[in-house]
């Protein structure tokens, strides 16, 4: 584990930017995908490539966790059988154990590098593969699962795979239960009406919604939704709009607090970008589109990670390239931020911090209310680095899962929660048991509507996202 240490220049409205670590593809390389606080307090994430695995000349990848001062551990490394290349970051359920998806690897598909898996694994690091995609006659379950996993409120858990889904390969919406009995909900099986999925959002209602990459009815990706039996529907195709003003290849989307689904696209967007430098967009559940922000170059180029909304309820996200240029073609990247009201600042130019650039991975806002991500490239080695963005956000409370229903265990993760003296969901008090200073337990109170979940610690009161209760 390699420590960058010190690397930290003030930027916009007095933030400090932290390289935390730098990956020497021996503990991983190109780390792809959002991290996750996990129930001790450190962070877990995965890395698309490197290891100690022979197999690819890149290696396999590898899952670590993180602490906030930036101490790796390598929790495991794939070795191409249980899975490789681990581009889409993991899900944290609330039997305390963590699931992903690899790309690659498995027991199935005849393309030599595997056609991916999906997996449970330990805060320690003991992996089980649940399930190996392309097992189907004509990869009907699906080939390179991608995009972010999400549990339902409710139980399964839901995600996407690239390609699959019949003779005709355009991808698959599936479900899995947590011992591996996988349905397909969903085959795109029509260019026109989408290709490529990139991942899913549960709604408050219940629904999910997502993008696909590619296709719909001008070819450009698309915005859909689908219900938990498989009901689907087109909300939005891209560059509908002149000259696609309103995006190209959008990513994954999330739903803000507001009730609309935020995401981004990578390309397209205001026509005096050549290339066009791509847009973050707003979309109802109905489908009415509308444009927050399109990017010109030196405010950043290819957003194709999608946004988080913090616990300020701004939007906070990165691109690819862009800013300006002083130790990369094209630019190194940049971090911004997007107010609701469509103020747009950025925050933070990856070509001032010469070791690292091509933030590809959302940010994380852990419970610290500090900002985390990531870079493909850059660190001593060239494998990428880990990064703490700190934007004097209040901490705040993640409860997993996001929704339940009376009775249902929650897990509540944050930080300083040994002295709580109170939990309650939106108002209603909820008994609660005390694990650890980064865990609580509790249970969905009778009466609880949906709402903040707050925990009373000596300090003040701190507040979740909005938990979703269920009939």
């Amino acid at each position: 584990m390699l420590l960058l240490g010190a690397a930290m220049a003030a930027i916009a409205s007095g933030q400090d930017f932290t390289s935390l670590v730098a990956f020497t593809y021996a503990n991983g390389a190109a780390p792809s995908a959002p991290l996750v606080q996990g129930p001790n307090g450190d962070l877990y994430g995965t890395t698309t490539y490197g290891g100690t695995c022979s197999l690819y000349d890149l290696g396999c990848g590898t899952v670590f966790k993180v602490s906030p001062a930036g101490r790796l551990t390598t929790l495991r490394t794939f070795s191409g059988p249980d899975g490789a290349f681990p581009s889409s970051g993991l899900l944290l359920d609330t039997d305390g154990n963590f699931y992903g998806t690899t790309e690659g690897g498995g027991a199935n598909c005849g393309s030599s590098n595997g056609c991916g898996t999906l997996y449970r694994m330990t805060p320690s690091g003991d992996l089980t593969t649940l399930y190996s995609f392309c097992s189907l006659a004509n990869c009907a379950d699906g080939e390179e699962p991608a995009g972010p996993l999400v549990q339902a409120g409710f139980g399964d858990i839901y995600g996407t795979t690239s390609f699959g889904g019949g003779s005709v390969a355009y991808g698959t919406v599936f479900r899995i239960t947590s011992e591996g009995a996988l349905s397909t909900l969903h085959s795109f099986t029509d260019p026109t009406k989408g290709n490529q999925p990139t991942g899913l959002v549960e709604s408050v209602t219940g629904e999910f919604y997502g993008t696909t990459a590619a296709g719909g009815a001008q070819g450009y990706g698309t915005v859909f939704q689908i219900t938990s039996s498989g009901e689907f529907t087109i909300l939005y195709n891209f560059c509908s709009q002149t000259d696609c003003a309103d995006g190209e290849s959008p990513s994954a989307l999330i739903q803000a607090t507001s009730g609309n689904f935020v995401g981004t696209a990578e390309r397209g967007g205001d026509p005096a970008c050549s290339q066009g430098c791509g847009t973050v967009f707003e979309i109802t559940s109905t489908g009415i589109f509308s444009l927050f922000h399109s990017f010109t170059g030196p405010d950043g180029f290819s957003p194709g990670a999608g946004v988080t909304q913090a616990a300020d309820g701004n939007f906070y996200g990165t691109t690819v390239e862009g800013g300006y240029s002083y130790q990369c073609p094209g630019g190194c990247g940049t971090i911004f931020e997007l107010t609701n009201g469509g103020t747009f600042t950025t925050l933070y130019d990856m070509s001032a911090f010469a070791v690292a650039s091509d933030p590809r991975a959302a940010l994380f806002q852990a419970a610290n209310g500090i900002l985390y991500g990531s870079t493909v490239v850059g660190g001593y080695d060239g494998a990428g680095t880990l990064f703490a963005m700190n934007s004097r956000l209040a901490p705040y409370v993640i409860t997993v899962p996001h929704a339940g229903i009376v009775g249902e265990p929650v897990k509540i993760l944050g930080y300083g929660l040994k002295q709580a003296t109170g939990v309650s969901f939106n108002g209603t008090p909820a008994q609660f048991t005390i694990i650890s200073g980064t865990e609580i337990s509790t249970t969905v109170p009778a009466g609880a509507k949906g709402g903040s979940v707050e925990v009373t610690t000596p300090h003040g009161v701190l507040y979740s996202f909005p938990f979703i209760v269920g009939p």
